[in-house]
């Protein structure tokens, strides 16, 4: 396996819609409060007209209401119960580009990397049935 010891991150802030066969994301060099209330505004955007997203989220401390955290008006965090990762479908999304796409690579530069992380994202969200199927858990549905 390729292996190189410098080290650069970024990070994938993302969310999916099973229902919709949706996803919005973006890519940030640091996870904090305003990277994620950024993410918020590119997801509420995303969320239809007269509609209510509601966001799982675990309690990572730039989910955290209250600070500096700016959430749309279209949007409520629901927190998770503390480790219960199974629970969030974004974990499963995680895992999933972790193992098939981000996996065994190495990058020349932070655009590059950047670039790949944006390169997973579509190639999640240009197939709606990846979508639906990493996304929904039928123990965990609520229908009205």
């Amino acid at each position: 396996m390729v292996r190189d010891n410098r080290h650069d991150s970024a990070y994938i802030f993302g969310a999916i819609c099973p229902d919709r066969a949706v996803g919005a994301a973006i890519v940030m060099p640091k996870v904090n409060a305003e990277a994620m209330s950024h993410h918020l505004k590119v997801i509420g955007a995303e969320v239809s007209p007269l509609a209510h997203a509601v966001l799982i989220c675990d309690c990572a401390g730039w989910h955290q209401t209250g600070g500096r955290l700016r959430v749309p008006d279209n949007i409520t965090l629901l927190p998770l119960p503390p480790y219960s990762p199974e629970l969030n479908s974004m974990e499963n999304v995680w895992h999933y580009l972790r193992e098939n796409i981000l996996c065994s690579g190495v990058w020349d530069t932070y655009d590059d990397i950047v670039e790949a992380c944006c390169a997973a994202w579509r190639f999640l969200t240009d197939d709606p049935a990846r979508i639906r199927s990493i996304g929904r858990r039928a123990w965990a549905s609520v229908s009205l």
